[in-house]
């Protein structure tokens, strides 16, 4: 496991893939669960431009749950 953090409610991991540049992201909480690639420059480089995306994705799965 390279890291593993919690965006408020949401649980990320990030881990190796087979590939030497990409990184593995998981995020779940408790409800959704989500997996992506990135590229580990962008991990490295962009890393709250990717948390933020990753609440925002997190935040219209539960809106649209409530209408």
């Amino acid at each position: 496991m390279v890291d593993s953090y919690k965006l408020g409610s949401i649980e990320v991991e990030i881990t190796e893939t087979d590939h030497p540049n990409k990184l593995q992201v998981v995020c779940n909480d408790g409800t959704y669960r989500s997996e992506f690639t990135v590229r580990k420059y962008e991990y490295k480089n962009y890393r709250r431009h990717m948390n933020q995306r990753i609440k925002n994705a997190y935040k219209e799965q539960h809106n649209a749950e409530e209408e």
